[in-house]
């Protein structure tokens, strides 16, 4: 028997992921926002078999709603049914955005995809029940929330199979930048002496843990500026001596955060060629940039975006760049104005800018909102806001009402 075993770990796919965001950019580009989740998933597959990998893990959120989309579901039996061509089997679970009892369209895929079904934990030998090489856990979210300890539940099995792999859609302890689910702590993973833990949910990339490896690859195409960055999967070698891991990038378009100082800009010109020496340094890229771009300067600033010469220049900028096949286009503005240490100290000591703080920090934007969702005619068209989406106006309106606050009286 082989002692290695070779796959790629993918999480949070987002297929279907709305990018409301975007929804005012051109039409191109707001078409090819929408198509990204679907040409990451087409890398990923084309990955797998250039790869050659035995295996492919997916863990969890592959749709980004519980109620998918058709184009959806059929994108996915597409991808494996190329996968199924090779002889590279599907290992796959559902999270918290797909979960088990939303699904409507039930298509069917090939032999060669394993579903955890519900939220028992389930175990998926490989390649067979008769001389397995790799005996892989998980489970699949039958519900939106999933508080309690699922890690509790997975047991190794016993016997000569050489690899254990669970699949882990969760939260770890203490974890802030996604809701709680399904949590667990480093010490409880490591005292399962499973071989490798496959993570899901949180869509930032990182290894938690190297011996074992406790891996969270991140999403695999990012959707707005708080998912900035190269975003795809992990390419794993392992063997009973070592894992090697190598991540790939598979994102169609990636998200940018830019943010300048210009408070050496006197003219408007000044500006704009400021940001066309900073936007020159992208144009190599291998993929289109959706650039969120955070200006900070003195009050002479804020003049130019009250008179729209900000903005003329940005319409400008995009108008150059938008013609590139790996185009870039800038579309987010915000402005703040540097502050002085009298603007500082007063902000830290004065009882009134803590509180704004406080408010900002612990207070949720959903109440002000209930009358619109409850709208008979409005409530037809819009969606609930998401937490990022909701940090990300949060974070506006209080930079706003800061930079104005702040702002010197003339």
């Amino acid at each position: 028997m082989r002692q290695n075993i070779s796959f790629l770990h993918a999480a949070d796919l987002h297929l279907d992921s709305p990018f409301l965001g975007l929804a005012q950019s051109p039409d191109h580009v707001f078409t090819e926002a929408r198509q990204s989740t679907f040409h990451a998933l087409n890398n990923l597959t084309t990955l797998a078999i250039e790869k050659n990998v035995d295996f492919v893990l997916l863990v969890g959120d592959i749709f980004d709603e519980s109620v998918q989309s058709l184009k959806a579901q059929v994108s996915l039996r597409q991808a494996f049914e190329r996968l199924h061509t090779h002889n590279i089997r599907v290992y796959m679970s559902y999270g918290n955005h797909d979960y088990v009892q939303r699904r409507v369209h039930q298509v069917t895929y090939p032999d060669n995809v394993f579903i955890f079904p519900n939220e028992q934990i389930t175990v998926f030998n490989f390649p067979d029940d008769n001389d397995p090489l790799a005996a892989i856990y998980g489970f699949s979210y039958e519900q939106r929330n999933i508080t309690e300890r699922k890690v509790d539940e997975y047991q190794r099995q016993h016997g000569s199979i050489p690899f254990h792999i669970g699949l882990l859609h969760g939260s770890l302890y203490g974890h802030s930048s996604h809701a709680s689910y399904a949590p667990f702590t480093l010490s409880d993973l490591t005292a399962k002496h499973f071989d490798y833990w496959a993570l899901g949910h949180i869509h930032k990339r990182q290894i938690l843990h190297e011996d074992p490896p406790i891996v969270y690859p991140g999403n695999i195409q990012g959707r707005h500026h708080l998912e900035s960055g190269a975003k795809g999967c992990y390419y794993v070698e392992l063997s009973k001596a070592e894992c090697e891991l190598s991540f790939v990038p598979l994102h169609a378009i990636e998200f940018v955060s830019l943010q300048l100082d210009v408070l050496t800009c006197e003219t408007i010109f000044d500006l704009e060629k400021l940001l066309e020496q900073t936007l020159a340094n992208y144009t190599n890229q291998s993929t289109p940039l959706l650039i969120n771009l955070h200006l900070i300067g003195s009050e002479i600033l804020f003049d130019w975006e009250q008179q729209d010469h900000l903005q003329e220049i940005i319409d400008w900028l995009n108008d150059q760049y938008l013609q590139a096949n790996h185009w870039m286009y800038i579309y987010h503005v915000t402005t703040a104005m540097q502050r002085t240490n009298f603007q500082q100290a007063s902000l830290d000591s004065e009882h009134f800018f803590q509180a704004l703080n406080t408010q900002f920090a612990n207070d949720s934007i959903t109440p002000f909102l209930k009358q619109l969702y409850e709208h008979p005619q409005a409530k037809k068209y819009l969606q609930r806001l998401t937490d990022a989406e909701e940090k990300m106006i949060k974070e506006k309106a209080q930079q706003l009402l800061m930079s104005e606050l702040l702002r010197p009286k003339r």
